[in-house]
């Protein structure tokens, strides 16, 4: 019981680090499985994710500008990408609200403008 209180705060403050708010949902693990595939994110700043059925994941710049590579669901709402330069991280998503944002490694919000779904194919 010690040990998965230990894990339990360890994981509380790694979450709280990531900037979760009071309020802030995670996305469940069924949920980011059946919502992201096929859809794209746009963000407040024009930039947008595009999540494809298979593995595939871009990031178009608010410039224009591509960044291709993969993408990996995980437990606790987050979402890790490989891009093909050698660049990765690992994100989480939650629900604020009404909102769906997007929390960076560093614990910067991006709340989404407006999700796309694509068509499976």
């Amino acid at each position: 019981m010690r040990n998965l209180t230990l894990l339990i705060a360890i994981c509380g403050s790694a979450l709280a680090a990531q900037g979760l708010r009071d309020g802030d949902a995670l996305l469940s693990d069924a949920r980011l499985s059946a919502e992201l595939p096929g859809a794209t994110h746009e963000f407040f700043d024009g930039g947008k994710s595009t999540f494809s059925f298979g593995e595939a994941y871009s990031y178009t710049y608010p410039d224009g500008g591509v960044a291709l590579g993969r993408y990996e669901l995980r437990p606790g709402g987050t979402v890790c990408t490989f891009f093909v330069h050698g660049f990765e991280r690992c994100d989480t998503y939650v629900e604020s609200g009404e909102r769906l944002v997007l929390i960076n490694e560093e614990g910067v919000r991006f709340p989404v403008r407006q999700v796309t779904l694509g068509r499976e194919p």
